[in-house]
């Protein structure tokens, strides 16, 4: 929408058009303000197409696929009507992924720019990394390379294919072009006087000065019985739908184009804040993966089987189609004997996860916005009053001077230093939030450096752009250039951010970019950037950009000793090494409570493990009951933050009654006592890259029952829960052939069974997987910081065979001291009626030790079928009594469980505690 005339003053201005691009949260999201396919030309012109029916299909040069001196395959891709060839080029990394680069030659009769290839996403020593490559073995127009022992590809060379087999079987598993879609729009050196290239939508022109660009290629999954990914969309369906073919009904791609869309559809292949163009396929003959680095818009459609009109469609297949507005192929496929490979894979292309701060996997509590000082005092007091745990108050927008970052309104919050110690005497800290539009005042400090240093992206003529946000007219820090994000880190240190301390962090909002005047809600697509380019070509990633300099900023602020904490809006693939991340703008209903769960999978399956959705909904008021169902879901989230508008009513936990308020205690004690679980989860996605909050099939990978359950999930390998969704009993599948054990008193369920549940009000279905041990603190103090000293719990649940195992994780919570060997990493192995701790940190990390003198207080045992009464502790030979105890240690639980009271072993050392 076009801001009303400047003539109007700038207040009323501003006023009239924040009621006309940001309405209220009453009012209903509307679609035609956002592209369809249809009205995206490059989307429309590529889905019209049939198989194999291009024109012009390019084909490999003959002789050309040969080996290079960097151990990759080049080759040559031309056709006669081309203005120039294409440059392909294949390389290989360990331990069986394949990369596929497409370009342009550029050799001759170049154009004035190059395409755009997305930097600082792949990890800097990729290259160093990529295997060496064997001649290619070519015979009748088909050459064939070794990708590993089990795995070749095969290169079609005319018309162009190329395909990922198993070398023993020869059964494919991934293919590229095999349906002959591959079109690859060349750049053009000057614009043709009988066409015009502009596209419109709405009131907005974009030039496209450069010409259409686009790519577009099929992508084909064997072995697969869904397909998986491409976040971020709202939906109940954790496996992608398809959206073309035979009895679709929707039409829609899944689009990937990070936009700021307030109350966003439940269920739509819309795309939403973030993009990452990662797909997985899973089956039971295996799983596969394909991510395409390009930061362009993009739309996937998910094929029906018989889409392409044969008459017998190929079982086991899943066809895709990829659509692409600019950039390059720069493309991974992955192969896994399971889907932990897979991702696995795919993190060591963009690199692990940042391992966050203990508190960061803590209770947040945050709403916009929390009014002033008082206010603050208030909210933090009420918590304590209540008995609620909470380690993180934040705050939104209005806590800035005019919508002026780095600033404080100091009518409203006088002595910001003061309040944070305050909130840090308890062990709590403080978010405050950073937006990428920067107001343009001549007064405001920020804007005079930015504007006299050419800090800014530009507009189309080359002046500073111009957009509207909330302070106004706003401009936007060009963070493609690392000269920008070198300036905006040094933004953060205290002197330059007055008023801020070392317990506060950071919340990043806004960024992808949301413009209100701006097409679709963002930034023209002709606006330019660092190296000339275009808007177009790295959308998605400007939020990428954003996290990264702003986590920089606080790594730089805390002189490389403090682990950053920063939350993002948008983001790319690779964000998860600079932060958390949240579903955004979420509402009070039960559908956007439902489709949480598949969004936060989706978003751990594609690398990004610490995400969550605003617990009871971001607009809207939520009912009494939601709010409750939502609680006890979050708790189970990776990033667990309550989260209102300004608009709301007041929701703080203890607002709802004396019963609810206790529930929702219930809720988040559940989250504390779990916390020294999920900070070995994370420890173990700051490693491998496999998520905290886990789909149930990528636990058990065989069971097809799993494969689109997008209620149930896991969290690590021992949790199983599944939300409640206003229904009277529910239905849990429990997968595997193992016992579960419920969470709230120990009871054992069959697995590989459905039980049908009632519905209880105090609890959502929870369950530990026999043959596992969770270890818990259960005394509740006001923060986690505050129970850095308090003994352990393990929790062993037996299996089949009486007996178990798990992991406990342990460093400081805060430094990178934990990289040079500061930390204690044990395995607990229940088996033949001995419980034994062993050390599992690897000793060449360096110097650094970490102490701890916490022991464990008790052990459960669950699934213990002998009526044995002792326990003998080694080494030291002391005997201490199994008895019956509660299952935990809140007020009113009775003795239901096996417990070994007292044992006192350390967490740091080597012990066995054998039943007598």
């Amino acid at each position: 929408m076009d801001p009303p005339p400047r003539r109007l003053a700038a207040p009323l201005l501003l006023l009239l058009l924040l009621l006309a691009v940001a309405p209220p949260a009453a009012q209903a999201w509307k679609r035609d303000e956002f592209r369809n396919c249809n009205q995206t030309p490059f989307c429309k012109r590529a889905r019209t197409r049939a198989p194999h029916s291009l024109d012009a299909p390019l084909s490999l040069s003959a002789g050309s696929l040969a080996g290079s001196p960097d151990g990759s395959i080049s080759a040559e891709l031309s056709h006669p009507s081309r203005p120039r060839p294409l440059v392909l080029r294949l390389s290989a990394l360990p331990p069986h992924a394949l990369r596929l680069q497409i370009d342009e030659d550029y050799s001759t009769a170049a154009p004035s720019h190059r395409r755009f290839q997305v930097p600082d996403v792949l990890l800097p020593d990729l290259e160093a990394r990529t295997l060496h490559l064997a001649e290619p073995k070519t015979a009748g127009g088909v050459s064939t390379v070794a990708l590993s022992s089990n795995l070749d590809v095969v290169v079609k060379h005319d018309p162009f294919e190329l395909t990922v087999r198993r070398a023993g079987s020869g059964d494919p598993v991934l293919s590229f072009n095999s349906h002959g879609l591959f079109d690859f729009e060349p750049l053009q050196v000057s614009k043709p006087e009988e066409e015009t290239w502009e596209e419109n939508f709405r009131s907005h022109t974009d030039k496209r000065p450069r010409g259409p660009q686009s790519i577009t290629f099929d992508v084909s999954f064997y072995g697969a019985d869904f397909v998986y990914g491409l976040p971020e969309h709202g939906s109940t369906s954790l496996a992608l739908r398809p959206t073309r073919g035979p009895g679709v009904e929707e039409s829609e791609p899944y689009r990937l184009f990070n936009l700021d869309v307030f109350e966003y559809l439940h269920e739509s292949p819309f795309g939403l804040y973030g993009s990452i163009p990662f797909m997985i396929g899973h089956g039971a003959r295996g799983s596969s993966g394909f991510f395409w680095l390009n930061a362009a818009e993009m739309q996937i459609d998910v094929l029906a089987p018989g889409w392409d009109e044969a008459a017998t469609p190929e079982n086991g297949r899943i066809d895709t189609l990829w659509m692409a507005e600019a950039g390059v192929v720069d493309a991974f496929f992955f192969v896994g004997s399971e889907p932990k490979d897979v991702v696995k894979q795919y993190i060591s292309v963009t690199g692990t996860p940042a391992m966050p701060q203990q508190f960061a996997t803590a209770y947040h509590q945050c709403r916009w916005n929390y009014r002033d000082e008082a206010d603050v005092d208030g909210v933090d007091a009420g918590f304590d009053e209540h008995d609620i745990p909470y380690d993180v108050l934040w705050l939104d927008i209005e806590h800035t001077d005019g919508k002026r970052y780095f600033t404080w309104d100091h009518s409203a919050f006088p002595n910001p230093e003061v309040m944070q110690r305050k909130i840090a005497d308890k062990g709590r800290k403080m978010v405050t939030i950073v937006d990428p539009h920067i107001k343009r005042d001549s007064s405001f400090h920020l804007h005079q450096e930015a504007t006299e240093k050419g800090y800014y992206v530009k507009d189309a003529n080359g002046n500073d752009y111009d957009g509207w946000c909330w302070p106004g007219s706003s401009s936007y820090p060009d963070m493609l250039n690392p000269e920008i994000r070198e300036w905006w880190a040094d933004k953060f240190s205290y002197e330059n951010y007055k008023g801020s301390t070392p317990t506060l962090y950071i919340w990043n909002d806004m960024n992808e970019p949301s413009v209100f005047n701006g097409p679709e809600v963002t930034m023209p697509r002709d606006a330019l950037h660092y190296g000339d380019v275009e808007h177009r070509e790295l959308h998605n990633a400007y939020g990428y950009y954003f996290h990264m300099a702003t986590a920089d900023g606080l790594l730089k602020r805390g002189e490389g000793k403090d682990r950053p904490f920063v939350l993002s809006r948008a983001f790319f693939a690779g964000s998860q090494r600079y932060g958390a991340v949240w579903t955004g703008d979420n509402s009070a209903d039960w559908d956007h409570l439902k489709s949480s769960i598949p969004m936060v999978l989706t978003l751990g399956l594609t690398g990004l493990p610490f995400s969550g959705a605003d617990v009871g909904g971001f607009f809207g008021n939520p009912e009494p009951d939601l709010l409750v169902r939502w609680y006890q879901v979050g708790a189970f989230y990776p990033f667990f933050r309550g989260h209102a508008h300004h608009d709301t009513k007041r929701r703080e936990p203890w607002l709802f009654g004396e019963r609810r308020t206790a529930i929702i205690r219930e809720a988040i004690h559940v989250r504390y006592s779990l916390l020294p679980y999920f900070y070995t989860l994370f420890r173990e996605a700051s490693v491998t890259g496999i998520p905290v909050m886990r789909p149930l099939w990528l636990e058990f990978p065989d069971d097809k029952e799993t494969y689109n359950n997008g209620e149930a999930f896991m969290v690590g390998p021992s949790i199983l829960a599944q939300g409640i969704y206003e229904e009277k009993s529910v239905s849990v599948y429990l997968p595997g052939k193992e016992s579960w054990y419920d969470l709230r008193n120990g009871s054992p369920y069959k697995g590989s069974v459905s039980h049908k549940l009632p519905v209880l009000e105090d609890s959502i279905p929870s369950f530990q997987r026999g043959g596992t041990i969770v270890p818990r603190k259960d005394r509740f103090r006001r923060s986690s910081t505050q129970m850095l000293n308090d003994p352990y719990t393990l929790v062993i649940a037996l299996n089949s065979s009486n007996a178990a195992e798990g992991e406990l994780y342990v460093d400081d919570g805060k430094s990178y001291d934990y990289q040079q060997g500061a930390f204690i990493h044990r395995r607990f192995v229940f088996a033949d009626n001995k419980l034994t701790s062993l050390n599992i940190a690897p000793d060449n990390l360096g110097k650094k030790k970490f102490t701890s003198e916490c022991v464990i207080e008790r052990i459960i045992i669950l699934g213990l079928r002998s009526g044995a009464k002792k326990a003998i502790i080694e080494p030291g030979n002391q005997e201490v009594e199994i008895e019956s105890g509660p299952f935990s240690l809140r007020s009113g639980s009775s003795p239901v469980v096996p417990t070994i009271r007292r044992p006192n072993v350390r967490i740091a050392d080597d012990w066995t505690i054998r039943i007598a």
